[in-house]
């Protein structure tokens, strides 16, 4: 269980990181390698794969992103961040030395000790295969306690998917099915070509003693959530995100409240059976 021993006893307080890497991932995604200043918070930083943290911009604002890498790779804190807004727009123009707010980690986790010995059907979709990537290196770094892995990640075209280079790890590796797939013909593209939800249907995962976890846009989650139950997948063997809007990441604001719960603190990582219970506010 991920629990930070040091750290500002503000929790509205940021802590300030350095960009130490930056990898142009797509024309609108940028991965930021961030490492605490504080030496001694930075080496005490405890995270789970699937937890949040809030980047901050003085001056400019804040916003919520997923952490992308696994606690068992823990040199760096990296983050995903497509441009799409303000901070966003504003966290592209940095540099590697400039400094930013960080706080976190935030929220719940993916429940990765209950998949264990388990096969694991992994769905991503452009973007939304940054905090399934946390979920991917946990689990090849603990390979032996989870049965097959199969990746199926999908984006518009071979320039909008991310990762290139674990991409090309997965590929490589026996252990692990990646399924890549683009929306439409490409030049040069010899994988799949479909949305995820048809790629899905096709590979047709078998839901015995599996689990499946999705993560991408939200009307590709509902097509995928659709494809898996008509495969055979129960509500307690689905695993999503869920992506609403977090201002204070502790449970005070209720800016992301759905019901009783609260995406920053109950989430984001939901079951589809714990979205049952949820009212319909998504």
């Amino acid at each position: 269980m991920a629990e930070n021993v040091v750290g500002p006893k503000n929790p509205y307080l940021p802590q300030i990181a350095t960009i130490k890497k930056i990898v142009v991932e797509t024309g609108n995604i940028k991965s930021f390698y961030l490492v605490l200043n504080d030496t001694r918070h930075m080496e005490n930083f405890a995270f789970e794969p699937g937890q949040v943290a809030q980047l901050s911009l003085f001056g400019v604002g804040e916003a919520t992103f997923g952490l992308a890498n696994s606690p068992t790779r823990r040199e760096t804190l990296q983050f995903s961040v497509m441009k799409a807004g303000e901070v966003t727009s504003a966290l592209h123009d940095l540099a590697v030395g400039d400094q930013i707010g960080l706080r976190g980690p935030l929220g719940n986790w993916f429940p990765y000790q209950d998949m264990k010995g388990k096969n694991v059907v992994i769905i991503g979709g452009g973007i939304g295969i940054a905090p399934l990537r946390s979920l991917i290196q946990y689990m090849l770094d603990t390979r032996d306690d989870y049965n097959e892995i199969t990746i199926i990640y999908g984006a518009r075209s071979p320039q909008d998917l991310c990762y290139q280079e674990d991409r090309e790890e997965w590929e490589k590796r026996n252990d692990v099915d990646l399924i890549l797939t683009v929306d439409r013909e490409f030049p040069g593209w010899d994988k799949r070509v479909g949305f995820v939800p048809t790629v899905l249907k096709e590979v047709a995962p078998s839901p015995k003693n599996a689990v499946a976890v999705t993560c991408g846009p939200p009307i590709m989650i509902k097509l995928v959530l659709q494809e898996l139950e008509a495969l055979g997948f129960k509500d307690d063997q689905i695993i999503t995100t869920l992506e609403k809007r977090m201002k204070c990441g502790i449970g005070k604001c209720g800016r992301c409240n759905i019901g009783p719960k609260y995406v920053c603190v109950d989430g984001p990582v939901f079951s589809l059976a714990q979205l049952r219970q949820l009212p319909d506010e998504l």
